[in-house]
């Protein structure tokens, strides 16, 4: 369920071992990857999002209107003493570009598999491009470029994995994490109640099923990433709820 409905994990389907998909930035910029794992590690096939890199925004504003983005936004306020950032499928970069305007001494580590989207990302960077460095790579398998880090951001993206994927992820995140930093979490939820059942369920199956046909996503269900994170030693600090309780901003800290 990426920046529009489901969240971004990776694009083109790649065979393991396979070079990196080709990157053409724009002038001056160099193109980095995080270290890959082993190819006997790395997954047959990922969901392909660059088809819809152009129309990600519209999408969005589309189906959910301003709330997506004001969902993404709402702990904003609280990075603006974070210098070191792992940004996991922003897809077209729009909360990268809100982070840089908050906090233009940030430098940001921008990880995706989709070409398209990181150019996408790039350009909304704009004066403050030069803070982000761009990982084409599987965040699944990939490991960190330079840790620590004192913000990872998850937007729309654990919810595009499985109950496994995101444990693994959680534990090797957690331990990039430095430990005052913080984990910011965008994710779609549902909850309790008449809502939950009759309006929050099938929005997000409709979902599912909608990326599994555009991009080939597999996942089909919600990963209860919250139990994954306490058991990787986070703790939950804020929570905000949007629509009702059918999206849900976190901001989590390594437990003290």
């Amino acid at each position: 369920m990426n920046n529009s409905s489901l969240p971004l994990l990776s694009s083109k389907t790649q065979k393991p071992g396979a070079p990196e998909p080709a990157l053409s930035l724009p002038k001056g910029l160099a193109f980095e990857t995080w270290d890959r794992a082993s190819p006997s590690t790395a997954r047959a096939s990922v969901p392909n999002f660059d088809r819809l890199a152009r129309v990600y925004r519209w999408m969005e504003l589309l189906t959910f209107g301003p709330w997506l983005e004001r969902c993404r936004c709402a702990f904003l306020g609280d990075l603006t003493g974070c210098r070191r950032a792992a940004v996991l499928g922003d897809g077209d970069g729009r909360f990268t570009a809100q982070l840089l305007r908050a906090n233009s001494m940030i430098e940001i580590d921008a990880v995706d598999l989709s070409a398209a989207m990181l150019r996408t990302l790039l350009r909304r960077a704009g004066q403050n491009v030069a803070h982000v460095h761009v990982h084409c790579a599987d965040a699944r398998t990939g490991q960190p470029a330079k840790p620590p880090y004192d913000l990872v951001v998850t937007h729309f993206f654990l919810d595009c994995l499985t109950e496994d994927e995101v444990r693994s992820l959680a534990d090797r995140l957690r331990e990039i994490l430095s430990p005052s930093g913080l984990w910011l979490v965008s994710e779609f939820a549902i909850p309790e109640g008449a809502f939950g059942r009759w309006v929050a369920r099938p929005v997000v199956w409709l979902l599912y099923r909608a990326f599994g046909l555009l991009t080939g996503l597999a996942v089909r269900k919600l990963p209860d990433y919250a139990s994954a994170l306490r058991a990787a030693g986070c703790t939950l600090r804020k929570r905000r709820s949007f629509l009702r309780g059918l999206l849900a901003a976190e901001l989590w800290s390594p437990a003290q």
